[in-house]
């Protein structure tokens, strides 16, 4: 009995032993977990045209008034109030009774000096034919050839006088100086106008092409002039300044022109340089005094990186990107990015070509930390991909 007992407790010591062995081997058995996979984008710089986005204000490039001018009574409107208009159009009628008895007044007058002027030439002309005989006195020739020229001169001054009221007659007719669109009758049919000077009827607003008034941040400008002096940015001419028009989303409208003026002095008041362009608007849906959203590119960046805002994050110390390393190790990079393309930061500092830049799985990547470097589109062909079976190989 004592030999049996001496065994069996060093049969329990011996598989105490053991189980005691086991749980200290199993520590060593456990694995890292694998780094995670992250999709990256391979940095890599390129040209990339320097654009704005500025707000701005529509204005017709010509506006005139209309006006009366010459007195009497508007007896009516003869177009249709915001419709387009051409040059020479009569847009209203004044009564032209008192004007067509006025010229014919004026050509009764022209009619009776040239009837004086006949006979006084009648008269000059036998003077100086008696004179050249020694029957006629000098004097009498000077008196008979002054009549001549006097009723000459009426007869240039009755004339002058006919062609102003056929003028005037023909101002009551009053027709648009230039082609355009239409504005809002401002005097009502049956009104007095133009006695003491010419009354305002409408206007005409010629609105294709059409203005787009905006400014610019003269220390933008400034920046732009030191960047082109080291080369970093090529800035267009003037004339060669694309201005494109933005719907409310951010996405162009189709409407693109040029610009075609840069004040010489900034405003005081703004720190802003004014400048102005010229759109094409041949629907006439672009109209005056709209504010639009205007993209200004102004020539291109020499070398920048565009950079998806996916993979930009900002902190107190502004924005950076994760990329992955050499090491396969993440790093965080500062980067300068001002202006956006698209969906993309136009990144013009702080990257190098090469860098895989983190643009998917960025919740995942600890700076410091290994990560598994997957091009953007392969990430998400391996995530679809089946996982292999949880046990392995039993055997």
């Amino acid at each position: 009995m004592k030999l049996h007992s001496a065994l069996t407790c060093a049969g329990i010591a011996a598989l105490a032993a053991i189980a005691t062995g086991c749980g200290k081997s199993q520590p060593q058995q456990q694995q890292q977990p694998p780094p995670p996979e992250v999709g990256v984008v391979v940095a890599k710089s390129e040209v990339v045209p320097l654009t704005q986005d500025l707000v701005g204000r529509l204005s017709a490039t010509r506006t005139a008034d209309v006006r009366a001018r010459v007195p009497g009574v508007l007896q009516k409107r003869v177009y249709t109030e915001g419709s387009d208009v051409k040059e020479g159009q009569v847009l209203f009628q004044i009564d032209p009774a008192p004007l067509r008895a006025s010229l014919n007044a004026q050509a009764a007058n022209l009619a009776a000096a040239q009837a004086t002027y006949t006979n006084n030439h009648l008269a000059a002309e036998r003077a100086r034919s008696v004179a050249s005989k020694g029957l006629l006195s000098k004097a009498d020739v000077d008196n008979a050839e002054a009549a001549e020229r006097t009723s000459s001169a009426a007869v240039k001054q009755a004339q002058a006088n006919v062609e102003s009221a056929k003028i005037n007659l023909g101002y009551t007719n009053v027709t648009a100086p230039i082609s355009g669109r239409s504005g809002q009758q401002q005097v009502t049919e049956g009104a007095l106008v133009g006695q003491t000077e010419a009354t305002l009827l409408t206007t005409v607003e010629q609105i294709d092409p059409i203005y787009v008034n905006f400014s610019q941040a003269v220390g933008q400008i400034d920046d732009l002039r030191r960047a082109a002096a080291k080369g970093n940015v090529r800035l267009a001419e003037q004339e060669k300044a694309k201005v494109e028009l933005l719907h409310a989303d951010g996405t162009p409208s189709g409407e693109s022109g040029g610009l075609d003026f840069s004040d010489t002095a900034v405003d005081a008041s703004t720190g802003a340089v004014t400048l102005r362009a010229i759109v094409p608007n041949p629907d006439h849906t672009l109209l005056p005094g709209q504010y639009v959203n205007v993209r200004l590119t102004m020539g291109d960046l020499a070398k920048a990186w565009l950079v998806s805002q996916a993979a930009v994050q900002r902190d107190a110390n502004g924005p950076y990107v994760l990329v992955v390393g050499s090491d396969g190790n993440v790093a965080q990079k500062r980067i300068k990015a001002d202006a956006t393309q698209g969906g993309n930061w136009v990144v013009t500092d702080g990257l190098a070509d090469g860098d895989q830049i983190i643009v998917s799985g960025i919740l995942k990547a600890k700076p410091g930390a290994p990560a598994k470097a997957t091009p953007q589109g392969q990430q998400q062909q391996a995530g679809s991909a089946p996982a292999p079976a949880a046990g392995g190989d039993k055997h």
